[in-house]
């Protein structure tokens, strides 16, 4: 059993993630997400503490920034895209329960404390900006790290603020590199 409660978009997500493992789930209505939600969310972190899980999409992404904005503490769960697609529909009802139960085993939290391990120009070194191999890279490497795929800029962040060691992204660039 997962003792935080998990967040998803919709009742499709509630019902593949209760496949995947015995935790309480919570729907933010997808978009629909308002102050209501909001605040029970924030009544259950405290509570029990929140595991964010949204679609690998752009809504998905939206509605993670609006509870990572009002929420502090929660942990954020990532499906890579290509394990969460389904003839083109792309969502955490899509997920097999394999890659909703490795995106919980990988969820990170946000470090309290403002941190740059990483730069700019360390992405460039590692390629993963800069270049046009860069954004698959990224995608791979988000994978492996469970931090899902993003822009460049926002790769930087969540390396930064999911407390991703230097060691850590290099062994996942090396496992990477070996699973191609």
């Amino acid at each position: 059993m997962i003792k935080e409660i998990i967040v998803v978009e919709g009742k499709a997500d509630i019902s593949a993630v209760k496949r995947a493992v015995d935790a309480q789930v919570i729907s933010t209505n997808g978009l629909g997400i308002n102050q209501n939600i909001i605040n029970i969310i924030k009544k259950a972190s405290k509570n029990k503490g929140i595991i964010i899980l949204t679609d690998p999409d752009y809504p998905g992404k939206k509605i993670r920034n609006i509870l990572a904005s009002e929420i502090e503490n929660c942990k954020h769960a990532f499906i890579p895209r290509d394990k969460a697609n389904k003839n083109g529909d792309i969502g955490v009802e899509n997920a097999s329960v394999q890659a909703i139960i490795e995106a919980l085993k990988n969820a990170r939290a946000e470090v309290a404390e403002s941190r740059q391990e990483f730069s700019y120009n360390d992405m460039v070194y590692y390629e993963l900006a800069g270049n046009d191999n860069a954004a698959k890279r990224r995608g791979m490497i988000g994978d492996e790290l469970g931090i899902g795929y993003c822009s460049a800029k926002q790769f930087l962040k969540r390396l930064n603020s999911f407390g991703i060691t230097r060691e850590e992204l290099e062994e996942a660039i090396v496992k990477t590199s070996e699973d191609k």
